[in-house]
């Protein structure tokens, strides 16, 4: 059996920040071009300017997370705004709220999760540092 994995030391170094900034974009990691997503949150199997596999990808729940963390923030802070500083009644205070962290998160989430494939092309996780097929 002959092994066919390169070490950490053979790999050129990936741009972290760069690659970080192109996944909040929703881009490619790799070149910045092509869009990483073909649908709302599907991730494209390879990207369409440079030919870049992004089928590796496991952000799993892990935006989600991250978007959660972030909007539950936000609606803490709003309902705590809204009830102290307002005459509101909760009934109101809550349509207040629930208007504007769905919306906000629904945006957010394509923008986390294209963050987490870019953090993984970058580091070279889950096989985004060697040259294989999908298995199926």
């Amino acid at each position: 059996m002959t092994d066919t994995s390169h070490s950490a030391a053979e790999l050129p170094e990936r741009p972290l920040k760069q690659a970080i900034r192109r996944g909040l974009m929703c881009r490619c990691p790799a070149c910045g071009e092509g869009a990483i997503f073909s649908s709302y949150l599907k991730v494209v199997r390879q990207c369409p300017a440079c030919g870049e596999e992004l089928w590796h990808q496991r952000a799993d729940d892990g935006p989600a997370y991250i978007t959660m963390l972030i909007i539950c923030h936000i609606a803490g802070f709003m309902i705590h705004g809204l009830f102290s500083y307002t005459d509101l009644t909760p009934g109101i205070v809550g349509l207040i709220v629930s208007l504007t962290v769905i919306p906000l998160a629904l945006v957010m989430l394509p923008s986390t999760k294209g963050f987490m494939v870019a953090m993984q092309w970058s580091r070279r996780m889950h096989g985004f540092g060697e040259s294989s097929a999908p298995q199926h």
